[in-house]
């Protein structure tokens, strides 16, 4: 591999494409760099005890300051120094410049799980696997390690997920005379039998999402890619596989049948949409309640229509459990201790009052096997969705059944390819197979152009 070359654009790609976070946050304060001495001056949070050495934070969830109190008040021998440096592509941004320069960048960052690959490609993370990994790694599943995790090395301490289920209007179901569909087969007959008798589209299948139709690959069975930094710039790309063209002629089909909305999604015209009725299901993940809740979704006429089921399978005698979203704590390589950094990423929203925090005001969908096997969180009744107990009956089961996902180096290059095709399907000008076909030559051309040999 030509190993500056492919740096430097996956450099390009982290600064230019970075996606939409879910918690935007507003401080946009400085940081220590490397950290290790008392950095109160820069923290968005007040140290507890001073003359503790300081570890340096950037994370933009909204209860980041209560979670950050949290672990310095029960810790003497280590304070966190907090700053929101922007959510998800802000922070990305900031991250790489502080990389290219060599200094600027704190010892622990909060980073999404496909975004892991193209820093670590950098040599920007340090590998946890010898910092405490051991000590943690029965607290997650393996879904949740593999995620986070880079060949043989770990490269993140996770934080949440997104397990994903159909959230559908009850209302509409009803009406229409449906039940939860099992099957994508039955997925499409529902969908024929609303539209037929004057409903809505019953899903969306949106450009703007490249990382949930990816799922919905992973879910036929699909390795869109297989990557390991210790075999010398090789990665595997099989973005024209058999089960990936039928997971797009399948959209395809039901785009072409006008059975599925094609509108961008996270934009207030969809969220209009959703509110007034105009789709019958919201397939998305564990974290979308809060989302929706927080757009304005669930109130007025639409209080107490929702429920979620199981996501729809291939095969309903084999169900394959699949995720949307999450995030993990980093510890930087510009750390000057890596040992203080791990454990402070490691800690950090691992406490039970966090953790708590974090679910009940549905800011997160935790992985930590302590919530997903509490009694409380398992039998919570969800006001979103009516009092039903969504953990234990959909999120929980998904979540811990789900296996992770390959990331790459070249993800977010993939993205805006993927967002063109499914474009391209939308709009009739390709089948699934076609937009199959072009992803691949695409996808392939370019990381053949950055110096990786294509396996």
């Amino acid at each position: 591999m030509k190993t500056n070359p492919v740096l430097a654009v996956v450099a390009t790609l982290v600064l230019a494409g970075g996606l939409a976070a879910c918690s935007a946050g507003g401080n946009d304060g400085g940081s220590t760099g490397g950290g290790g001495g008392n950095a109160d001056a820069n923290c968005s949070n007040t140290i507890k005890k001073p003359d503790a050495p300081v570890v340096t934070l950037w994370a933009w969830y909204p209860n980041s300051e209560a979670v950050v109190d949290n672990f310095n008040e029960a810790h003497d021998d280590v304070q966190v120094c907090w700053t929101n440096a922007g959510a998800g592509g802000d922070e990305y941004d900031k991250f790489q410049t502080a990389i290219s320069a060599g200094s600027g960048a704190p010892d622990v960052v909060m980073v999404e799980a496909d975004r892991i690959a193209p820093f670590q490609v950098q040599n920007a993370l340090v590998d946890l696997k010898d910092l405490g990994y051991e000590d943690v790694k029965d607290n997650f599943s393996e879904g949740a390690w593999k995620d986070v995790s880079v060949g043989d090395g770990v490269y993140g301490a996770p934080i949440d997920g997104g397990p994903m289920g159909m959230i559908y209007r009850k209302d509409v179901f009803d009406k229409y005379g449906i039940t939860p569909p099992t099957t994508w087969q039955e997925v499409e007959a529902s969908a024929q039998k609303i539209k037929d008798a004057g409903g809505p589209v019953f899903a969306s299948f949106a450009a703007n999402q490249p990382a949930y139709v990816t799922a919905l690959m992973y879910q036929n069975g699909a390795e869109p890619f297989t990557y390991d930094p210790a075999k010398e710039g090789e990665i595997g790309i099989d973005l024209n596989s058999a089960e990936i063209k039928e997971v797009l002629d399948y959209w395809a089909g039901l785009v072409s049948k006008g059975l599925v909305g094609t509108e961008d999604q996270f934009t207030p015209e969809y969220i209009s949409g959703v509110i007034a009725g105009d789709y019958a299901t919201y397939l998305s993940a564990a974290w979308a309640p809060g989302y929706l809740q927080g757009a304005g979704v669930g109130e007025g006429a639409d209080a107490g229509v929702w429920a979620t089921a199981p996501m729809p399978q291939w095969d309903a005698s084999k169900p394959i459990a699949i995720n949307w979203g999450g995030s993990a704590f980093a510890v930087t390589s510009q750390a000057k201790n890596p040992e203080l950094a791990a454990k402070v990423a490691f800690g950090v929203y691992a406490d039970q009052k966090s953790l708590d925090d974090g679910w009940q005001n549905q800011i997160i969908f935790p992985l930590n096997q302590s919530v997903l096997k509490s009694d409380e969180f398992l039998n919570y009744e969800v006001p979103f969705f009516g009092g039903q107990q969504a953990n234990k009956e959909v999120y929980v089961p998904a979540a811990n059944a789900y296996k992770g996902m390959t990331y790459t180096p070249i993800g977010q290059y993939y993205y805006s390819a993927l967002t063109k095709q499914i474009a391209r399907i939308n709009d009739g000008s390709a089948t699934g197979s076609e937009a199959a076909d072009a992803l691949q030559k695409d996808v392939v051309g370019y990381a053949e152009e950055q110096g990786f040999t294509v396996k």
